[in-house]
């Protein structure tokens, strides 16, 4: 179906149009058969899949036709602000034949400018959880006034701890029956479906299938790799692919930080994005990979869910996650807008445990190459990691007054080999020459 076939308000018509948007999604021909006849509904979507312009087209088009005096106001909660400004951005390119206020409240940043577009009064306001609460409480945001609620990446909310806040929220608007109200969730878990009963106005339940939750353009493969040895196999398909751009998932911050230095010493241009980092360098580390600024992103799912990021070619999950939920979100970054992508995993021996749920759950079997010798290289940051654990070990050694004489003088004439040094789990430093040997 196309978007000309819709009966939509001209001037929306057009937006969608210079947006490059032509045949609808899966899930934007189901939620939008429902949501422009004024139906709630509780739709379960990936992130790539279309669904914030399924929700903004029916948000615009109640608010074209509402010719009230005191126009209904719509809400957009989501779970993060770089969520939050990803929305605005996409609101903004699709409205922009449009006269609508629109607002982006959140956390970690100063009232003004946001008391400022409340004060103008805002048509749609896309907002994290706490913010919304505070304002609401200082009077600043009335409640009241929502007729349209969108509740975005809800399982994230959730798991984010966001549920009573969300409750919170809720009950300071309107009656569900006066209001239209729409819920997104990659799934539709047992609190997802809850919130939907209780909140939601006689839903419709727009599911897609376990074969549908990861895209067919995405070009999904598997590694079976111990852990000692993935940075060199990470190495090898940055080398030899060259993709444009990638996000590299680990599953813990520390992770993420480590591997990012790897690959800038090997040579790439990489940052990394995780939950510990302030609001500010997250969001300008975000729009600096957007705007191509570095090629490679190394992110955990805290920091990176509600990502878009058009033209992604590549997802890659160094750590294959242990909430098979996320496996969805992390490859969806890929292949989004019906572009095409590649998601490559790495199986390890501590984290490969989850390969047989993820499966269940995508209900595939994730295509398995073998990882010859060529598809490893040499990590040259190998050498500065080392020296950089020997300084600390010798600072460490030199502020500790217990330190043996026997130990002072094995130290003091040991010969250090000045060749690059690589180290494989549970074996002695070995010449970088000698690793390949030993990678089988």
């Amino acid at each position: 179906m196309h978007f000309n076939e819709l009966n939509l308000h001209p001037d929306l018509h057009r937006g969608i149009e210079e947006r490059g948007y032509t045949e609808l999604t899966a899930v934007q021909e189901q939620t939008l058969s429902q949501t422009l006849r004024g139906m709630d509904a509780a739709v379960q979507s990936q992130t790539g899949t279309g669904k914030t312009a399924a929700f903004l087209i029916t948000i615009f088009e109640n608010l074209l036709r509402d010719d009230s005096p005191r126009r209904k106001k719509a809400l957009i909660i989501v779970p993060t602000r770089e969520l939050a400004v990803q929305i605005e951005g996409e609101a903004r390119l699709l409205g922009r034949r449009l006269r609508f206020n629109i607002s982006c409240i959140f956390g970690g940043v100063g009232y003004a400018g946001q008391l400022a577009a409340l004060r103008k009064g805002a048509d749609i306001i896309i907002g994290t959880p706490g913010r919304l609460i505070d304002l609401n409480e200082r009077g600043h945001l009335k409640l009241k006034e929502v007729g349209l609620l969108v509740i975005d990446e809800a399982d994230r909310l959730f798991d984010m701890g966001f549920l009573p806040d969300i409750k919170r929220l809720l009950r300071e608007m309107v009656p569900r029956t006066a209001r239209q109200s729409m819920l997104f969730s990659a799934t539709l878990n047992r609190i997802s479906r809850r919130i939907a009963t209780e909140y939601l106005n006689d839903p419709a339940f727009i599911e897609l299938t376990p074969e549908q939750l990861t895209v067919d353009t995405i070009t999904q493969k598997l590694y079976r790799v111990k852990s000692h040895i993935k940075p060199n196999l990470l190495l090898g398909i940055l080398q030899q692919q060259k993709p444009r751009n990638a996000l590299i998932f680990t599953n813990m911050r520390h992770s993420a930080s480590r591997l990012a230095k790897k690959l800038e010493l090997n040579g790439f241009r990489c940052r990394h994005l995780s939950g510990d980092l302030p609001q500010s360098q997250r969001l300008r580390i975000i729009e600096d990979f957007m705007a191509g600024k570095f090629s490679y992103l190394v992110a955990t799912d805290v920091a990176a869910r509600g990502l878009h990021i058009d033209d992604l070619e590549m997802v890659i999950n160094y750590d294959l996650p242990q909430d098979i939920e996320n496996y969805v979100h992390r490859v969806g970054r890929t292949a989004r807008a019906g572009n095409s992508g590649q998601a490559v995993s790495f199986a390890c021996e501590k984290f490969g445990k989850h390969l047989e749920a993820i499966e269940s759950f995508i209900g595939m079997t994730i295509p398995v190459e073998t990882a010859g010798i060529d598809k490893f290289a040499t990590d040259n940051g190998l050498e500065y990691e080392i020296r950089e654990k020997r300084r600390r070990r010798t600072e460490e050694g030199g502020s500790s007054r217990g330190r043996s004489r026997h130990n002072h003088r094995s130290e003091k004439h040991r010969q250090p080999d000045s060749r690059p040094v690589e180290k494989l789990s549970g074996q002695r430093e070995a010449p970088a020459g000698a690793i390949r040997e030993r990678y089988f």
